[in-house]
């Protein structure tokens, strides 16, 4: 066992330092660590299945397909221009509207899919005033993670928390975690505003352009956005009522999202599309991370780092709740942090087994931390590279180091904002 439990390490440790190299593609990464682990025997193909959370699986590729539909439809482009006119096209007031759009969006469809939406419409809007669209950028990612912060299906952190604790309700995470995400988003804004005030001007001739354009002509499909967002409307409700009626957040995504595809598919060609529009490389990605992780699990790793941490804090629920608000976040900033996630949740629910008898504190620490954590860089989040990606498609390259000066000093207030908060709430009683 300590020769399995050796190797364990050793894929482990391996897997992270290529994800954190960013070398090799990430998925491809995850995927071969995955494979070492069954083929040095580590763990058996059926203990490796076992310990993949297909709930958390189902939830993304079910919301990506719902998402992806309604995207077609115009809808989001729409929203944005109807912000940028509203702002009469002051960039400094349209930087503030899009952060809005872009947290509420991150929180009821999640952080992942509302920038591949955004990024495009953000280009289209600082193309027509001419400014430069890294601040908007970098806003958005600030914002997709804290907005993703405020419930279950905002931030791949969230999905596998309440993925692995059937307890945390849907209504669990808006009850615990909407408040203090709402109060975060609005302190940043204003920092951001203040940061980027003097960078973002146009002329009055160039927002008159802006007025001028005809937001209803972005809306392509009238029928399809009906359907869309009736069944939108449906999924959401059913993730506020998924505890009653004793159904899994996965069964009412990919329910959703094949409800919408029956209503909207006419032809092969129709279905093939909509699949092509999941990203797989995600999915992948954390199939291939569960796996890896499995090897800790199964090796007695975790359990080893758990009783660790539990003779550090004297199991102190005080203590041990901000060790990890802190440590979560840290480490988030610099590992991306959906394998930091997937690490620390069977560490916490060894700590179940060993004397913490309330966890809740500690999984409320868990998210806040690992969500916001990603904002302190680039590699810190999924949403963060695939703006990253984006940007550089349209000839704009953001820096690990021009973001770095923005969203470290902004992580780390919002923690110490959650910090203030988890005390409060959860260890004053």
């Amino acid at each position: 066992m300590e020769k399995q439990a050796i190797l364990a390490i050793g894929v482990f440790l391996l897997t992270y330092s290529f994800i954190i190299s960013e070398k090799v593609h990430r998925t491809i990464v995850a995927m071969i660590g995955g494979i070492i682990m069954l083929a040095l025997g580590v763990v058996s193909q059926e203990n490796a299945l076992h310990h993949i959370d297909f709930n958390t699986l189902g939830l993304l590729a079910g919301m990506m397909i719902i998402v992806a539909i309604t995207g077609e439809t115009g809808l989001f482009k729409y929203v944005a221009i109807v912000a940028a006119k509203k702002a009469k096209g002051d960039p400094l007031k349209i930087l503030f509207s899009l952060g809005i759009i872009t947290a509420v969006s991150s929180a009821l469809l999640d952080n992942v899919t509302t920038v591949l939406l955004m990024v495009p419409v953000t280009f289209s809007i600082t193309r027509q005033l001419k400014v430069n669209p890294e601040p908007y950028l970098i806003t958005e990612i600030i914002t997709s993670n804290i907005g993703g912060t405020a419930t279950l299906i905002g931030d791949p952190p969230n999905i596998m928390i309440g993925s692995a604790v059937k307890e945390l309700s849907f209504m669990s995470f808006i009850n615990n975690l909407a408040f203090i995400s709402v109060i975060t988003l609005l302190v940043t804004l204003v920092i951001l505003l203040l940061v980027y005030r003097n960078q973002l001007k146009t002329t009055e001739e160039l927002k008159s352009g802006l007025m001028s354009l005809d937001e209803k002509e972005e809306l392509k499909d009238k029928v399809l956005l009906k359907k869309s967002l009736i069944v939108l409307g449906l999924t959401i409700i059913g993730f506020f009522l998924h505890q009653i009626l004793h159904l899994e957040s996965a069964t009412v995504a990919l329910g959703g999202a094949f409800v919408l595809l029956l209503l909207t598919s006419k032809t092969d060609h129709d279905l093939e599309h909509a699949f092509s529009r999941v990203e797989w490389t995600t999915i992948f990605f954390f199939i291939g991370l569960f796996v890896v992780v499995s090897g800790l699990v199964e090796t007695g790793i975790i359990s080893s780092l758990a009783q660790v941490a539990i003779e550090f804090t004297g199991g102190d629920i005080k203590i041990t709740a901000i060790l990890i608000l802190w440590l979560s976040a840290i480490a988030s900033a610099f590992v991306d942090n959906i394998p930091f996630v997937a690490t620390m949740i069977p560490m916490i629910q060894d700590m179940g087994t060993m004397g913490i008898v309330n966890l809740e504190p500690l999984w409320w620490s868990l998210a806040l931390g690992a969500c916001y954590g990603g904002n302190g860089s680039l590699i810190g989040a999924s949403a963060n590279l695939i703006v990253v990606g984006l940007a550089a498609q349209e000839g704009t390259h953001i820096s690990f180091k021009r973001f770095f000066v923005i969203g470290f000093p902004i992580m780390l207030l919002s923690v110490l904002i959650a910090t203030i908060y988890v005390y409060i709430r959860y260890l004053t009683i």
